[in-house]
């Protein structure tokens, strides 16, 4: 399985719920998440899609803590199984 196609599991399953995946991007800033998922109720996430079995760099993982850090859900996509998962953790409250 290639990385795209569970970054498109990601936007779909985003979609079905009410939400969107925007591809984030951040001009100046580099290793920051892959999307930034918004969802129903003003529920967002970070998600940094990788394939499977590879890990982010450690700039990608810094980056996640210091969002975290700031009270933001940030997460690491590496299977369409957690897909779900981190969606539901995304809307919960």
């Amino acid at each position: 399985m290639r990385e795209k196609e569970i970054e498109n599991d990601l936007i779909n399953k985003a979609k079905k719920r009410g939400g969107i995946a925007l591809k984030f991007t951040s001009t100046g800033y580099d290793g920051v998440p892959d999307r930034l998922v918004l969802l129903p109720n003003s529920k967002m996430g970070f998600v940094e899609v990788k394939a499977p079995g590879k890990k982010p760099r450690a700039l990608q993982i810094a980056r996640m803590q210091m969002l975290r850090s700031l009270g933001f859900k940030a997460y690491v996509l590496d299977d369409k199984k957690d897909t779900e998962v981190i969606l539901n953790e995304i809307q919960s409250p």
